[in-house]
């Protein structure tokens, strides 16, 4: 079964497999109008047509589409550390510079493949234009437990923080390069990269 937001995001969590798999349709459709008619445009009545459930389905679980869109966002988050986490049980410890080319082309190939994602991605876009930084920490508490247990290192305060500095340098470069071309600009994704490197170097080797 799909990711399902946590349950603090929700009106109401589903229990049952059959609620789980209507919530997954609703935010597939919320994702789906995102990309199509943009935030401002988006309605829970076209949602739920989208999705082909009841419009008190939606209100089931949301009370607006913000949290719709909020609950699409920790969905992009579960299923971003679901991904990073199996490649890199996948591959075994082939150090820290592995590590961060999978955590960075999981973020890359959702930002180009994943519906809605170009305008939510982890929760700090809506509305569109505005910068939050709580998104950003949530990604850098989830990456730094994982690359602590892949590291086998502590996950201290200094590792969190050089996971939240790379985070913030990651976010703000990868939308530099998605402004300035469709797929990422690869020359800015390429010096995002080395400076990642020669930055993590520092702390990490």
């Amino acid at each position: 079964m799909k990711p399902v937001p946590h349950a603090t995001s929700l009106r109401r969590a589903p229990v049952q497999r059959r609620s789980a798999e209507r919530l997954a349709r609703i935010l597939d459709a919320c994702a789906e109008l995102l990309d199509e008619a943009g935030y401002d445009d988006l309605s829970t009545r076209a949602v739920a047509e989208r999705a082909g459930v009841p419009i008190g389905s939606v209100y089931r679980f949301f009370g607006n589409k913000r949290q719709m869109a909020d609950a699409l966002a920790q969905r992009n988050l579960e299923r971003f550390t679901e991904r990073v986490g199996r490649r890199l049980e996948a591959t075994g410890d082939r150090g820290w510079r592995h590590a961060m080319d999978v955590v960075l082309d999981a973020y890359l190939d959702m930002k180009r493949t994943a519906p809605g994602f170009s305008l939510v991605d982890f929760g700090n876009q809506i509305p569109v234009g505005t910068r939050r930084t709580e998104p950003n920490h949530r990604v850098a508490d989830r990456l730094t437990e994982l690359l602590s247990a892949y590291l086998d290192r502590e996950a201290d305060e200094d590792l969190s923080r050089t996971v939240l500095i790379a985070v913030e340098t990651a976010d703000a470069l990868v939308h530099l390069a998605f402004r300035m071309a469709p797929g990422g600009d690869e020359r800015v994704i390429g010096e995002l990269r080395g400076m990642l490197r020669a930055y993590l170097a520092q702390v990490l080797d």
